[in-house]
């Protein structure tokens, strides 16, 4: 796919055909999203990765706040080792603002510009661990891999010096150290004040949750500590807890403390929608044996799925498309929308250093924006609260179900075009489908008959009646 022109299955959703029993079709703009209401009101986080905060806030007025986003996840803001690669963001040498993405003016920029566009925001933040090196940080701090002047020496850090091998240990995975960075012993109390600090300077700057980053490798009573040390202990938090069979650490042990990122999500729709069939969705979620679906954070991808290839990315066309507008119509779970760039070298940094011009261009892939990913914003906040009905599936790879009374949405990730009548819960009347922007004509007992791509999806809800 190229880095110009519009991504995903855009230009083949225009072109899918689409006839209904009570009324003629007509050609319409795409639907227009109402603005958002009020702040962080809808559960979808556009997850900006390694955008500067500039470019953030930008994004945020144009496109976040009225699409209906209600957060948006920032990458890592405290002064980190120097380098291109994008994991130096995640190499921290300090709690100062002071990364590649922006300084402390410029993220309190951003946070006040996604607050008057209505969008939350969410930082990512580094708490398990230090660096793994020597050096002068991005903000000009220098540092030894166990001695940040000012922040942390020797004496902070836990004693075991190795690296995390072996997952059926409890203690290796949390007191030893990942990939070779600097473990934080989080078991102190001079430790649990010190990241509680920077927690709360960054709620002093606006910030209205956390997405913490390896945080099974911290014990979940010392994150529980940690919490209730903030000034707001109440705030969203995210928690990357990685799902591995058999291990010693399990997901379900953070739950005390907030949402839990649910990993079998996404490696499980790559598997469906690459090898297996839609119609096994129809119970997706808490019938498949994951996390309470109040607690749950999902994705399609995600930085490190997406250069691990465990899950769908961008690269994998339609069925990516596809797999994102069903986990923005699905109850389960909070979504997260990853948008990143495009990458050959896994290790590659940020285009620009973050800055991004346009989306489409330089390599930003901009997923929050793609015209059927976007749409389904609107129509996850307007079914919210509603249950799962009127499923239909041929038994292969086309499925469709309703959302109450108040949304109605078909895939189609068969090779062919589907034909047939549904039966939605839908009030009768005119509707906009929010994947093509065409119209839609729902008779009095809920049916409309359509022809919907190969590819392709429609999306019908209460808040879309009309196109343009």
């Amino acid at each position: 796919m190229a880095s110009l022109g519009m991504p995903g299955i855009a230009r083949r959703t225009l072109a899918a055909a689409v006839a209904f029993v009570a009324g003629a079709v007509l050609v319409a703009p795409e639907a227009t999203a109402a603005p958002a209401t009020a702040l962080g009101s809808g559960d979808v986080t556009a997850v900006l990765f390694e955008w500067k905060y500039a470019s953030v806030a930008e994004e945020c007025a144009d496109t976040l706040g009225p699409a209906g986003y209600g957060y948006v996840q920032v990458s890592p803001p405290q002064e980190h080792i120097q380098g291109p690669q994008w994991w130096t963001s995640y190499q921290p040498v300090g709690y100062r603002i002071a990364g590649r993405l922006g300084d402390r003016a410029a993220f309190a920029d951003m946070v006040r510009a996604c607050h008057a566009a209505g969008v939350k925001v969410v930082a990512d933040v580094v708490i398990n661990h230090m660096s793994a090196g020597s050096g002068t940080g991005t903000g000009g701090s220098t540092y030894t891999k166990y001695d940040y002047p000012g922040t942390y020496q020797r004496q902070d850090m836990d004693d075991c010096t190795a690296e995390v091998t072996d997952y059926r240990n409890r203690r290796n995975v949390q007191d030893c150290e990942l990939v070779g960075l600097a473990d934080l012993d989080t078991g102190e109390e001079y430790v649990r004040g010190r990241v509680a600090r920077y927690l709360d300077d960054l709620l002093a700057l606006g910030v209205d949750g956390f997405r913490v980053d390896a945080a099974k490798h911290i014990p979940t009573e010392d994150l529980a500590a940690i919490k209730a040390r903030t000034a707001r202990p109440g705030v969203l938090w995210k928690q990357e807890t990685i799902f591995g069979a058999g291990e010693a650490v399990q997901p379900d042990e953070y739950l005390r403390n907030g949402d839990v990122q649910e990993f079998r999500y996404a490696r499980d729709l790559k598997r469906v929608f690459l090898g297996e069939r839609l119609a096994y969705l129809k119970n997706y979620g808490e019938g498949w044996g994951y996390l309470p679906g109040d607690r749950a954070s999902v994705f399609v991808d995600n930085h490190d799925t997406e250069r691990g290839g465990d899950t769908l990315t961008y690269k994998d066309g339609a069925a990516y498309t596809l797999a994102n507008v069903f986990a923005l119509a699905w109850p389960y779970g909070s979504p997260d929308v990853h948008s990143g760039y495009e990458f050959t070298d896994r290790d590659a940094g940020p285009p620009n250093g973050g800055a991004v011009t346009a989306c489409w261009r330089d390599g930003w892939k901009c997923q929050h924006k793609w015209p059927e990913i976007k749409a389904m914003v609107g129509f996850r906040n307007a079914v919210r609260g509603t249950a799962v009905g009127d499923w239909w599936d041929n038994g292969y790879q086309a499925i469709a179900f309703g959302r109450g009374d108040k949304g109605y949405v078909v895939v189609n990730h068969e090779s062919f075009a589907l034909s047939r009548t549904f039966q939605t819960s839908l009030p009768g009347g005119s509707y906009c489908d929010v994947q093509s922007g065409r119209r839609v004509s729902v008779g009095a007992d809920g049916r409309f008959t359509a022809t919907v791509g190969a590819g392709t999806a429609v999306a019908l809800h209460t808040a879309a009646r009309t196109c343009g």
